[in-house]
């Protein structure tokens, strides 16, 4: 049994009502919920109670340090069976970390927590490793995003992850570490004998001169799956030598998140040499990078090229115009693979979709979902796009945000939607204005088709 609420007030009738259904359930989900150290103090009880508990997720309440005790004392029942465990954002200070230390050292049971968005801080989070180096500790998932880290944690990371091989997941963004911390946990993962799958270090202060370190890990950890270095000033040369380890063949990276890391076109050659050849690589994110049309007409030839898996990729916000849009169309009907593509926040215009869709109605093109939110569009282009909506039975998901469509082109894009042969199943129209007429014919259409949802 699942208990899944978001976002509700908890009324003292509605709690109570809530704690006789926890008493049975697997899997408890209560993110924003109000909650507080009071509701912990049942909540702990029924971890103590309820032996089926996997997983409790509490993630945007005010817990506290108080909370968290309350919450362990449950946790350190021997018949606590909880797998995975969600505090991000409760308001925990380093305070929680000495009793979330007795947890790991005493339940091997848990493999996921998540901590991310509270002041931890170094010293605290240091306490947690020396939880994580108890033998009994199993744990396979680490998030410590937002969590007031320093360079001075790395020595204790490193003393952990020697000591877990069990550790698959980590995920440090949003830290102040900088290039020399980086480097030295690098060296750390490298030597450490944990199969590392998920590596994030997104917003940590890299500059390319960490990138020889990252580039040792992707060789050296066949296992590693999903690295994310979004956010960091890599620039093109920390490309060039992430590139290095992401082309060897050891490598067998599937998601890889290079966001707003200062790449130009001058990255694309070796980019597209990745697209083109890495077989296990299924998405990749490139928005706001400066990549252009000449970098995106170098991606697209990439992606025509029969060794691309390539499922999902993302070049909003950079710098794209019409001129790239014959090359998209190009790659749209020879890629079997590609399911997601966000090209948003680039000025497309609606001769640049026009040629869009004549890629899109290939046979060969199984976009399920296309993101074209403030790409300078009109209700010109409506037409052609209600047409792929109507055709492509493949397409789930269309947002059109943020462009100036009006009345004709919602209406045409309605009329599609209320075709048997549409299977657009979420449409999102974030700002865009339309009278109140159009209005009502969106309601009417949603509960026409009440599978398809209308986001506005």
């Amino acid at each position: 049994m699942e208990l899944d609420i978001q976002c509700e007030e908890m009324s003292p009738s509605r709690w109570a009502e809530l704690l006789t259904t926890m008493k049975s359930c697997k899997t408890i989900r209560l993110d924003d919920c109000n909650l507080s150290s009071s509701n912990c103090k049942d909540l702990s009880s029924i971890i103590n109670t309820n032996p089926s508990l996997t997983e409790l997720k509490l993630n945007n309440n005010e817990l506290g340090d108080a909370g968290v005790e309350y919450l362990c004392k449950g946790l350190l029942t021997p018949s606590c069976s909880l797998q995975k465990l969600w505090l991000q954002n409760c308001n925990l200070t380093s305070a929680s970390c000495e009793t979330l230390r007795s947890v790991l050292s005493a339940q091997p049971a848990l493999t996921e927590l998540h901590v991310g968005d509270n002041k931890l801080g170094t010293a605290g989070v240091k306490v947690l490793c020396q939880g994580m180096m108890n033998p009994s500790c199993k744990l396979q998932k680490l998030q410590l995003e937002y969590c007031e880290l320093t360079a001075d944690i790395v020595e204790a990371l490193n003393a952990a992850l020697q000591s877990k091989p069990t550790l698959k997941e980590l995920s440090l963004s949003n830290n102040t570490l900088g290039d020399t911390a980086v480097k030295q946990l690098c060296r750390g993962l490298v030597e450490a004998s944990c199969n590392l799958e998920l590596l994030h270090l997104e917003n940590c202060g890299i500059t390319s001169d960490s990138c020889v370190e990252i580039s040792a890990v992707l060789r050296n950890k066949s296992s590693l799956m999903d690295l994310s270095v979004g956010d960091n000033k890599i620039g093109d040369s920390g490309l060039a030598l992430l590139c290095q380890g992401l082309l060897h063949p050891s490598c067998k990276i599937q998601k890889l998140w290079l966001w707003d890391c200062d790449l130009t076109s001058a990255s694309c050659k070796d980019l597209s040499r990745l697209i083109s050849t890495k077989e296990t690589l299924t998405e990749i994110s490139l928005i706001d990078n400066n990549l252009r049309d000449s970098g995106m007409e170098m991606l697209c030839q990439a992606l025509k090229d029969p060794k691309s898996k390539l499922q999902e990729l993302w070049v909003r916000e950079c710098g794209l115009t019409t001129a790239c849009c014959k090359a998209v169309s190009s790659a749209l009907s020879t890629n079997k693979h590609l399911k997601v593509l966000h090209i948003g926040e680039n000025k497309l215009g609606d001769a640049g979709v026009e040629l869009l869709c004549e890629g899109l109605m290939h046979p060969n093109c199984n976009i399920q979902s296309l993101w074209l939110g403030n790409c300078d569009l009109t209700a010109g282009c409506c037409a052609t796009l209600a047409t792929v909506m109507a055709t492509k039975q493949c397409l789930t998901e269309l947002d059109l945000s943020y462009n100036p469509l009006d009345d004709e082109g919602i209406r045409k894009i309605c009329e599609a939607l209320r075709k048997p042969s549409c299977n657009v199943q979420q449409l999102i129209l974030y700002d865009i204005l339309w009278s109140s007429e159009v209005d009502d014919e969106l309601r009417a259409l949603e509960e026409s088709k009440p599978e398809v949802k209308i986001i506005s």
